[in-house]
């Protein structure tokens, strides 16, 4: 853990009345209320020159001093893998994830991951929450991704995650044929007997995807969809469950599904197509420091493009 330059302030007579947490989150926006809670936990917030407790009432009129503490992530190693930058400032960047790159370091991916690629580039991240990753892709997945430079900037990029006010638009190809777009309003949460699997379940997190055609094909349907809510594996979980699993996703798609006259061509390309068929094409939001709203467009990738015009060929 590393402390930083304490901060200190005087509680307004307006807030009197408030929980110490609550007062804290309106003088210090920059950090969030959980953020807040945890350092009055861990001692590093006094008032009054006394070690504070997160429900005490204030009155008005006593001197606070917090000391930030962020966890260092420094048993994450720095590693110079390539990165694809779209955008790059201060506060922000977004970079174009490729398919095969982990994103954050777990079980069985200790190392080349992108948290591992972000410290090399950018060290500083390394006093970022998270190194600055605000939102995850699947492994497999390819796209687009934010990262926040400035915990400040981490903060806001969160709160327009949990408002559903960032634009998350992805390509999917599944199997069968839609004949519409259509809500999928589906609770989310862990298999019940397989960790590694997430299910739709009535005890689960609120999950809300939004899909619309883009591309019809004999047996398979090019889907642009949106993401409300960014639960694990979301968009594979509530494809699969309305009967349309994505083309080569290995744990949700079952057995690959050929047209009826498929080319040996197409049939290869089909079944050679070992990930799920998903890309993270567009991504929007309001900058966390001018407010202006940014979006960026990221091509489909080579593996996933050919595989679209095997099957326009048929």
């Amino acid at each position: 853990m590393e402390p930083q330059p304490k901060l200190s302030a005087v509680i307004p007579n307006e807030l009197a009345g408030k929980r110490l947490d609550q007062a804290l989150s309106q003088l210090f926006p920059e950090y969030s209320r959980n953020r807040i809670q945890d350092w009055i936990k861990a001692g590093a917030v006094a008032l009054d020159g006394h070690p504070a407790e997160t429900k005490r009432k204030l009155i008005g009129g006593e001197e606070v001093v917090l000391t930030p503490v962020f966890e260092s992530v420094t048993q994450v190693a720095p590693e110079a893998i390539p990165l694809h930058i779209v955008y790059e400032d201060e506060a922000l960047i977004v970079v174009d994830k490729p398919q095969g790159l982990v994103v954050h370091p777990a079980a069985g991916h200790h190392d080349g991951t992108l948290q591992n690629a972000l410290l090399h580039y950018a060290p500083a991240l390394d006093k970022v929450p998270r190194s600055g990753i605000v939102h995850r892709i699947d492994k497999d997945t390819s796209g687009l991704l934010m990262v926040a430079r400035t915990v400040e900037a981490h903060k806001i990029l969160v709160e327009q995650l949990q408002a559903h006010t960032v634009h998350r638009q992805y390509l999917a190809l599944v199997q069968g044929t839609l004949t519409g777009g259509g809500t999928i309003d589906l609770p989310i949460g862990r298999h019940g007997s397989d960790r590694k699997r997430f299910a739709v379940r009535p005890d689960g997190k609120p999950a809300v995807t939004h899909y619309r055609i883009h591309e019809r094909f004999a047996a398979h349907t090019l889907v642009e969809v949106q993401l409300e809510t960014g639960r694990t594996h979301q968009i594979r979980v509530h494809m699969a469950h309305i009967g349309h699993p994505l083309v080569g996703d290995p744990v949700y798609g079952g057995r690959a599904r050929l047209p009826q006259g498929a080319s040996p061509e197409l049939i290869a390309a089909l079944q050679g197509f070992k990930r799920q068929a998903l890309h993270a094409g567009s991504l929007g939001i309001d900058h966390p420091e001018t407010g202006e709203y940014m979006e960026w467009e990221s091509p489909l990738p080579a593996d996933f493009e050919a595989l679209l015009d095997a099957l326009r060929r048929g």
